[in-house]
């Protein structure tokens, strides 16, 4: 197996940026690029200085989904896809990630494209991005989230008009069924996610996580799960020295300087 990196990161302030990088390939994802995307989450989560990263992709696409030669016989054999003890991207099994993520997609977006979108917080879209989810035409169905999440997102309707047929559609559609939150010029879609990930990051990140977590609980256990520790939540970070200067930055008139304790 290649050892080839296909996986860029920089950051920018508190910000990871994280880069799909096998634009020869249309950025399709063999078994390294995967390990390297949760070696990547990984290192986002592990990294205290870090408040918020973008997904995005190099080249014209965001993504060709797996490619299914080289990842489908391995999942028929059952190999672990991600490293153990790493984050999943997809955030599936294993180490859920706790920090927010906000992805940006351009071209297309097949399959675990939009896998892990859903597994996002936030998505941003190109005007010519365009989306399939394509596994019941190659005589499989989606095992890295959509069949989860996708009903959630978009309705039951919307997903299985969707899943079912494996049909294409635009991003005007993927806005419609709440797949994107926004739908930008072509080349816009990288710099806007960065904005958002930015303001993100400006935020107390123990109340970034809380509400990421909070929210997380509700759609996955129920809103009673959530209700059974959001008070005792509360009071612990009422108490950290971010929600105090949050309060002396009201005071002052001033934006606040959050430290993350």
């Amino acid at each position: 197996m290649s050892t080839d990196r296909r996986i860029s990161t920089q950051t920018h302030g508190h910000v990871r940026m994280i880069g799909l990088d096998r634009a020869a390939k249309r950025n399709a994802f063999d078994l390294a690029m995967l390990r390297q995307l949760a070696e990547a989450f990984t290192d986002y989560e592990d990294d205290p200085q870090l408040r918020c990263a973008v997904v995005f992709a190099h080249g014209d696409h965001f993504t060709a989904g797996l490619d299914l030669a080289e990842v489908g016989p391995a999942v028929a054999r059952g190999e672990q896809l991600f490293p153990v003890g790493a984050v999943d991207p997809l955030g599936l099994h294993g180490r859920v990630r706790s920090k927010p993520v906000v992805l940006a997609v351009q071209g297309w977006c097949l399959t675990l494209g939009i896998e892990l979108m859903l597994a996002a917080d936030i998505r941003i879209a190109a005007g010519d991005a365009r989306f399939g989810q394509i596994e019941i035409r190659r005589g499989i169905f989606p095992f890295g989230g959509a069949t989860l999440r996708l009903p959630q997102v978009a309705g039951w309707g919307n997903a299985m008009r969707w899943l079912l047929t494996g049909d294409a559609f635009d991003a005007a559609e993927a806005l419609r069924i709440g797949l994107v939150q926004e739908v930008v010029e072509p080349g816009k879609q990288v710099e806007r996610a960065a904005e958002i990930a930015a303001t993100i990051a400006a935020q107390a990140p123990l109340g970034v996580r809380a509400t990421l977590s909070s929210a997380r609980t509700t759609v996955e256990r129920g809103p009673e799960a959530a209700l059974a520790t959001m008070m005792e939540e509360v009071r612990a970070i009422m108490g950290s020295d971010d929600a105090r200067e949050g309060m002396q930055s009201f005071i002052e008139r001033r934006a606040a300087r959050f430290t993350g304790t």
